[in-house]
Protein backbone atom coordinates (compact mmCIF):
# COMPACT_ATOMS: atom_id res chain seq x y z
CA UNK A 1 0.00 0.00 0.00
CA UNK A 2 2.90 2.26 0.97
CA UNK A 3 4.13 2.00 -2.40
CA UNK A 4 1.50 2.33 -4.11
CA UNK A 5 -0.07 5.46 -2.58
CA UNK A 6 3.73 7.07 -2.94
CA UNK A 7 3.71 6.31 -6.14
CA UNK A 8 1.26 9.67 -6.31
CA UNK A 9 3.93 11.67 -5.46
CA UNK A 10 5.90 11.04 -8.35
CA UNK A 11 3.39 13.40 -10.24
CA UNK A 12 4.87 17.54 -9.59
CA UNK A 13 0.95 18.14 -9.31
CA UNK A 14 -0.05 15.78 -6.48
CA UNK A 15 3.11 16.32 -4.51
CA UNK A 16 2.99 19.93 -4.28
CA UNK A 17 -0.91 19.23 -3.06
CA UNK A 18 0.04 16.86 -0.88
CA UNK A 19 2.63 18.79 0.34
CA UNK A 20 0.96 21.86 0.59
CA UNK A 21 -1.97 19.78 2.73
CA UNK A 22 0.40 18.62 5.02
CA UNK A 23 1.97 21.66 5.72
CA UNK A 24 -1.17 23.27 6.68
CA UNK A 25 -1.97 20.01 8.63
CA UNK A 26 1.47 21.34 10.68
CA UNK A 27 -0.75 23.76 12.74
CA UNK A 28 -1.64 26.56 10.81
CA UNK A 29 -5.00 25.57 9.25
CA UNK A 30 -5.73 24.23 13.58
CA UNK A 31 -4.52 27.46 15.12
CA UNK A 32 -6.84 29.42 12.33
CA UNK A 33 -9.95 27.48 13.42
CA UNK A 34 -8.91 27.59 17.35
CA UNK A 35 -8.93 31.18 17.12
CA UNK A 36 -12.57 31.63 15.03
CA UNK A 37 -14.37 28.61 16.71
CA UNK A 38 -16.34 31.68 18.63
CA UNK A 39 -17.49 33.03 15.26
CA UNK A 40 -18.01 29.79 13.82
CA UNK A 41 -20.24 28.57 16.88
CA UNK A 42 -22.23 31.32 16.80
CA UNK A 43 -21.96 35.36 17.99
CA UNK A 44 -24.72 35.06 20.34
CA UNK A 45 -22.81 33.18 22.56
CA UNK A 46 -19.71 33.91 22.49
CA UNK A 47 -18.98 31.57 25.44
CA UNK A 48 -19.20 28.87 23.74
CA UNK A 49 -16.89 29.48 20.80
CA UNK A 50 -14.02 30.17 23.80
CA UNK A 51 -15.15 26.99 25.54
CA UNK A 52 -14.78 24.84 22.27
CA UNK A 53 -11.29 26.97 21.65
CA UNK A 54 -10.45 25.78 24.92
CA UNK A 55 -11.27 22.20 24.34
CA UNK A 56 -9.38 21.94 21.65
CA UNK A 57 -6.00 23.52 23.06
CA UNK A 58 -6.20 21.29 26.03
CA UNK A 59 -6.99 18.30 23.98
CA UNK A 60 -4.35 18.99 21.73
CA UNK A 61 -1.61 19.08 24.29
CA UNK A 62 -2.53 16.50 25.37
CA UNK A 63 -2.71 14.31 22.25
CA UNK A 64 1.04 16.10 21.25
CA UNK A 65 2.44 14.88 24.91
CA UNK A 66 0.56 11.12 24.41
CA UNK A 67 1.98 10.92 20.99
CA UNK A 68 5.54 12.11 21.43
CA UNK A 69 5.67 9.37 24.02
CA UNK A 70 4.53 6.77 21.76
CA UNK A 71 6.88 8.13 19.30
CA UNK A 72 9.86 7.90 21.48
CA UNK A 73 8.89 3.96 23.19
CA UNK A 74 7.96 2.12 20.14
CA UNK A 75 10.37 4.03 17.49
CA UNK A 76 9.15 2.76 14.47
CA UNK A 77 11.27 3.93 11.73
CA UNK A 78 9.73 5.93 8.76
CA UNK A 79 8.69 3.94 5.47
CA UNK A 80 11.03 6.10 3.07
CA UNK A 81 14.09 4.66 5.72
CA UNK A 82 12.55 1.10 6.12
CA UNK A 83 11.46 0.35 2.96
CA UNK A 84 12.94 0.16 -0.39
CA UNK A 85 11.49 2.09 -3.36
CA UNK A 86 9.63 4.68 -0.90
CA UNK A 87 10.68 8.17 -1.78
CA UNK A 88 10.65 11.01 0.85
CA UNK A 89 8.64 13.57 -0.24
CA UNK A 90 9.24 16.24 1.97
CA UNK A 91 10.89 16.20 5.52
CA UNK A 92 9.79 14.85 8.41
CA UNK A 93 9.13 16.92 11.53
CA UNK A 94 10.45 14.20 13.84
CA UNK A 95 12.45 11.04 13.34
CA UNK A 96 9.90 7.98 13.99
CA UNK A 97 6.43 6.84 12.56
CA UNK A 98 4.36 5.61 15.16
CA UNK A 99 1.54 7.03 15.38
CA UNK A 100 0.88 9.81 12.88
CA UNK A 101 0.71 13.13 15.19
CA UNK A 102 -0.46 14.87 12.02
CA UNK A 103 -3.70 12.38 11.58
CA UNK A 104 -4.37 12.15 15.00
CA UNK A 105 -4.58 16.31 15.30
CA UNK A 106 -6.88 16.59 12.72
CA UNK A 107 -9.20 14.19 13.88
CA UNK A 108 -9.14 15.64 16.95
CA UNK A 109 -9.82 19.09 16.01
CA UNK A 110 -12.17 17.99 12.98
CA UNK A 111 -14.37 15.90 15.87
CA UNK A 112 -14.54 18.84 18.49
CA UNK A 113 -15.19 21.76 15.77
CA UNK A 114 -17.91 19.20 14.70
CA UNK A 115 -19.24 18.74 17.62
CA UNK A 116 -20.22 22.25 18.02
CA UNK A 117 -20.50 23.70 14.44
CA UNK A 118 -22.20 20.48 12.61
CA UNK A 119 -21.93 22.71 9.40
CA UNK A 120 -17.78 22.66 9.03
CA UNK A 121 -17.58 19.25 8.75
CA UNK A 122 -18.21 19.97 4.93
CA UNK A 123 -14.62 21.51 4.65
CA UNK A 124 -13.51 19.86 7.55
CA UNK A 125 -13.89 16.06 6.93
CA UNK A 126 -12.14 16.35 3.57
CA UNK A 127 -9.32 18.78 4.65
CA UNK A 128 -8.78 15.63 7.36
CA UNK A 129 -8.81 12.81 5.01
CA UNK A 130 -6.15 14.70 2.75
CA UNK A 131 -4.30 14.80 5.71
CA UNK A 132 -4.11 11.32 6.77
CA UNK A 133 -3.48 10.56 2.95
CA UNK A 134 -0.70 12.72 2.42
CA UNK A 135 1.29 11.34 5.29
CA UNK A 136 1.31 7.86 3.36
CA UNK A 137 2.10 9.36 0.34
CA UNK A 138 4.77 11.65 1.23
CA UNK A 139 6.13 8.85 2.17
CA UNK A 140 6.51 9.89 5.91
CA UNK A 141 4.11 6.99 7.43
CA UNK A 142 2.56 3.60 6.84
CA UNK A 143 -1.17 3.21 6.68
CA UNK A 144 -1.48 1.60 10.29
CA UNK A 145 0.41 4.66 11.59
CA UNK A 146 -2.01 6.65 10.59
CA UNK A 147 -5.01 4.50 11.49
CA UNK A 148 -3.72 4.61 15.29
CA UNK A 149 -3.49 8.05 14.79
CA UNK A 150 -6.86 8.73 13.30
CA UNK A 151 -8.25 6.37 16.39
CA UNK A 152 -6.45 8.19 19.50
CA UNK A 153 -7.27 11.62 18.30
CA UNK A 154 -11.04 10.72 18.00
CA UNK A 155 -10.77 9.05 21.53
CA UNK A 156 -8.91 12.09 23.21
CA UNK A 157 -11.64 14.39 21.10
CA UNK A 158 -14.33 12.12 23.09
CA UNK A 159 -12.81 12.10 26.53
CA UNK A 160 -12.29 15.58 26.41
CA UNK A 161 -15.63 16.87 25.29
CA UNK A 162 -16.95 13.95 28.37
CA UNK A 163 -14.59 15.68 30.59
CA UNK A 164 -16.04 19.02 29.31
CA UNK A 165 -19.64 17.91 29.68
CA UNK A 166 -19.19 16.64 32.95
CA UNK A 167 -17.44 19.35 34.23
CA UNK A 168 -19.83 21.99 33.15
CA UNK A 169 -22.86 19.40 34.97
CA UNK A 170 -20.96 18.89 37.77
Amino acid sequence: MCLIANAACRRRALRVIFRTVSRLGDGVFWYALIATMPLWVGLDDPRTGLLASLQMLIAAAFGASLYKLLKNKLVRERPFIGLIGIECAMPPLDRYSFPSGHTLHAVLFTTIAVAYAPSLVFVLLPFTLLIAASRVVLGLHYPSDVIVGALLGWMIAKLSSFVQHLSYFG
